[in-house]
C-alpha cells in the first residue's frame, strides 16, 4: 500500500469472540481453549490474545461477558478462519466469532530484563 510505505506492513487476522448462550457454556470449555491458546502461541501462530474488559478503568473492579480477541499470524483469511474454527470455544458452539485481516504498521514493543534476578517485564 502506497500510503503506508515504508512501515511495517504486516499482514495478521484478528478474531473477536463472543458467547453464543452466555457463561456456562464457556466455563465449560475454558481448560481445553486454554491449552488451545498456549499451543498455538508455543507454534508461533499467536500474537496476541485476551478479554474485552466492561470497565475502562484499573482500579474498579473488572467484569468480563465473555468476549475477547485474537491476534494470530497466518497465510490467508481462509487459513486463519480454520484456525479459529479449530478453537474449542468455537469448534464446541460456546462462541461464535468474526474474522478481519489487520496490516500492522506501527507501533512499539519494549521488553526490560534485569539479569540479577531474572526478573522479565513487557513495558
Amino acid at each position: 500500500m502506497e500510503f503506508s510505505k515504508g512501515t511495517l506492513q504486516k499482514q495478521l487476522y484478528v478474531y473477536f469472540t463472543k458467547p453464543v448462550n452466555g457463561m456456562g457454556p464457556i466455563m465449560e470449555n475454558l481448560k481445553e481453549h486454554l491449552a488451545f491458546q498456549v499451543e498455538i502461541e508455543k507454534k508461533g501462530i499467536m500474537f496476541a490474545a485476551g478479554p474485552h474488559r466492561e470497565k475502562d478503568r484499573e482500579h474498579e473492579e473488572d467484569s468480563w461477558a465473555g468476549e475477547g480477541m485474537i491476534i494470530i499470524r497466518a497465510n490467508s483469511l481462509e487459513e486463519a478462519t480454520k484456525i479459529a474454527e479449530s478453537d474449542p470455544m468455537h469448534s464446541s458452539g460456546a462462541r461464535s466469532f468474526t474474522i478481519k485481516p489487520w496490516l500492522m504498521n506501527e507501533g512499539k514493543f519494549s521488553l526490560e530484563i534485569d539479569f540479577s534476578d531474572r526478573e522479565v517485564k513487557i513495558i
